[in-house]
């Protein structure tokens, strides 16, 4: 019968603490069915002090990245599942994490996610009320959550909140910043509840302002904003009136006209005119009406309105989706990852881009905020639908031989109807008098996994360009 060894693990164990047990058991040769360990601190056998002569680990990058996660998580088999995948890594599985469907590797995953989407949740629904703390100011916080990931989730706050003095308290311990330093300390008892009117307004009156009925969806709510938070976010105590009253106010959106540009769009037009009272040229009136466009929420997310640019004498205009994380940043169109796609195929095809106008059916950048991360979002009826006279406008300006639809989203707009782009692909299409080409946008081709089947659609993609080079220069002829 094997004997086991008893290792005794802290509740708040990290990283180091399991590479210091994992070196000592490696040191002694322990098979990981002969460690238990233990969770609880009671009945250790075996104290896993280091040997002088242990000998270094080398593990793969992604495992550390791994044990940096999973020692964070609440099971009480977290040590044991690293050791066990430690183990079977010196012992020459090397590519061992890479094999998706193995158990250990399947729970270790499952570990780590839920201590990202913990962590997550501490940076989202932290809320802070100011005290007086020694005769100093003091930004409080009180957050519970389900992983010990209070160390991984605090420097997120130093970086954000630098000059001022804060404290987020946990049962798992707290973090302290005050004078530009971070300190921990031990867990304390969740603390009565201390409201702050002011604070609490603000947060309820910029919830309830943000707060789209059109798009709530309960269950994913429920599941990104667990209830257990509630009781410390002051935002939730309109959350039931918010749902109750969604559908009544979604009825009232749809019949509602839509609000007109405001006043100042008028001023700038007017500003134009200069001193000798010439009107702007009709694109630069467009462009700057567009500015002033409020029809649909986009634009209060936006950094900016991305305009269409290229020569207002160009006989092929391309039309793309919406600007993306990069165009919203620097207020040009395709100028993102898809942008250098683009301008690869359209050199592959023989089309100077100088020579083209580039814009887009939607013009502004509809996202996913997640951390610091921008996460393009495809735009609705609704938005395109309210640019469309944006769009309509800069053609009628520049009267084109042919227009590019790249993708679905730039089809629905110049035909007013769903085009399947797949099956449309390559073809030349009349819409609203206009000569259409349709394919695909090049962010799909920046989607397929496959490499082979990647750059078998990145050909046809600059087979359908060359096409239409050829098709305006027959019709220049």
């Amino acid at each position: 019968m094997m004997a086991l060894r008893s290792v005794t693990v802290p509740p708040d164990g990290g990283d180091d603490t399991f590479r210091r047990i994992a070196r000592s058991c490696l040191a002694q040769g322990l098979h990981p069915d002969e460690v238990v360990f233990d969770a609880d601190g009671t009945g250790s056998l075996f104290e896993p002090a280091e040997p002088r002569d242990a000998p270094t680990i080398l593990m793969p990058r992604r495992f550390v990245e791994l044990v940096s996660d999973v020692v964070c998580h609440s099971a009480e088999d977290r040590f044991a599942l690293l050791y066990r995948l430690l183990w079977r890594v010196q012992a020459g599985e090397r590519n061992v994490l890479e094999q998706a469907a193995d158990p250990d590797v399947q729970r270790a995953q499952q570990y780590a996610k839920a201590v990202a989407r913990d962590v997550y949740r501490m940076h989202a629904f932290t809320r802070f009320r100011e005290r007086m703390i020694e005769g100093r100011p003091m930004f409080v916080a009180w957050f519970e959550p389900q992983h010990n990931v209070l160390r991984k989730a605090a420097p997120f706050f130093a970086d954000r909140f630098t000059n001022m003095d804060w404290i987020i308290a946990t049962p798992c311990g707290t973090a302290a910043w005050q004078d530009k330093s971070l300190h921990f300390g031990p867990p304390v008892a969740r603390p009565p509840k201390q409201d702050d009117a002011v604070l609490d307004e603000v947060w309820s009156t910029y919830y309830r302002i943000t707060f789209n009925p059109a798009r709530l969806r309960v269950n994913a709510m429920l599941a990104q904003m667990p209830k257990r938070h509630w009781p410390t976010m002051p935002e939730t105590t309109s959350m039931p009136q918010l749902v109750r009253t969604a559908r009544t106010r979604v009825k009232e959106m749809e019949q509602r006209a839509p609000d007109r540009p405001p006043r100042f769009a008028d001023v700038l037009s007017e500003r134009q005119l200069g001193a000798a009272g010439e009107a702007p040229p009709p694109w630069e009136a467009l462009k700057e009406a567009a500015h002033a466009c409020r029809q649909c929420p986009l634009h209060a997310a936006a950094t900016q309105m991305v305009f269409g640019e290229g020569p207002l004498s160009a006989s092929m205009v391309f039309v793309g989706e919406q600007p993306g994380d990069q165009e919203d940043l620097q207020g040009r169109p395709f100028v993102g990852p898809a942008g250098q796609v683009f301008d690869r195929a359209l050199a592959q095809a023989g089309i100077d881009r100088g020579a083209v106008y580039v814009t887009n059916a939607v013009k502004h950048f509809k996202f996913e905020p997640r951390g610091k991360r921008r996460i393009h979002q495809k735009p609705g009826t609704i938005e395109v639908t309210a640019c469309r006279h944006w769009l309509r406008g800069e053609l009628d300006l520049i009267r084109p031989k042919l227009v590019v639809s790249l993708g679905a989203t730039a089809a629905l707009s110049l035909a007013g109807r769903p085009v399947p782009v797949t099956k449309e692909r390559g073809s030349i299409q009349s819409w609203s008098g206009r000569a259409v080409l349709v394919t695909v946008h090049p962010s799909y081709l920046l989607r397929l996994p496959d490499p082979d089947v990647a750059a078998a659609e990145y050909d046809r993609f600059v087979a359908d360009l060359r096409r239409a080079k050829l098709w305006c220069e027959r019709a220049e002829q």
